[in-house]
């Protein structure tokens, strides 16, 4: 892994500067699954069939996100996949969003999709465990934390995947500041992207690789999932985006230990 530290030194000026902790590579050599780690598997969907499971998932928060609008039109299942895009409508822009709240509520465990991220900068995919409570109170013990399993910036380059933990939603919100992972190719084919939640501490993984380990912002309340196609607020950082581009989701699986 040691090959990976010369390739970014280079880049990694503006991630400092963006208050951003700086990429690294993975923690060690070692991979994980997660049976390696103790868990078995406690719900799945495959995206089998040509409609997204509504017994397991509802397309979240259509209307008007930063610059553009989620659109059901944007989710779309076929050939074994979950495709959620970034369109360009006349002057709209219509981006998509899943997520399992009220169906699949749940604490600690480990949690991993696998999937292609998208093509552009300026949209990005992003998978993450939000609270129902996180604007309440302070306390992520309590109030719960939104838990950013993955976003893939591209801006910040192309083998770099982020990370976050934010809580306390409002005037004193905290966050672990982002963390970025380094692994070459990520952004070419298919990827695993998880995250092992314990009421000790979250870990982040590519592919198997563990990344970071972190004791911040830890919640302790039953969450869901959500995956999204996300716009940014200002428009100069879509100049090179290109429309349509889409999210590929292969499969999202929880692990639970016995």
């Amino acid at each position: 892994m040691k090959h990976y530290l010369f390739a970014l030194i280079a880049g990694l000026g503006s991630l400092v500067a963006a208050a951003q902790r700086p990429a690294q590579p993975p923690m060690s050599p070692e991979r994980y699954t997660p049976e390696k780690l103790g868990y078995q598997l406690f719900w799945e969907d495959n995206f089998d069939g040509d409609r997204l499971d509504e017994s397991k998932w509802s397309v979240r928060g259509v209307g008007p996100r930063a610059l553009g609008y989620v659109s059901a039109e944007t989710v779309k299942v076929e050939d074994g996949m979950l495709k959620i895009y970034a369109l360009q409508r006349n002057d709209s822009l219509l981006i998509g969003a899943v997520g399992t709240q009220g169906k699949l509520m749940t604490k600690y465990g480990y949690f991993e999709c696998r999937a292609q991220l998208q093509k552009s900068p300026g949209v990005w995919a992003a998978f993450w465990i939000q609270s129902p409570d996180i604007s309440k109170g302070e306390d992520p013990a309590v109030y719960g934390a939104e838990i950013d399993i993955f976003e893939f910036f591209k801006k910040l380059g192309t083998d770099i995947v982020s990370h976050n933990v934010h809580w306390a939603y409002g005037p004193n919100q905290k966050t672990t500041r982002g963390m970025q992972s380094y692994l070459k190719g990520v952004s070419e084919g298919f990827h695993t992207f998880a995250l092992e939640w314990t009421p000790e501490k979250y870990s982040f993984f590519i592919d198997g690789y563990k990344f970071y380990e972190v004791t911040m912002g830890i919640s302790r309340i039953e969450q869901y999932l959500i995956l999204s196609m996300e716009l940014p607020s200002e428009k100069k950082d879509l100049q090179h985006t290109v429309y349509p581009d889409v999210f590929v989701v292969d499969y999202v699986k929880v692990y639970k230990k016995p």
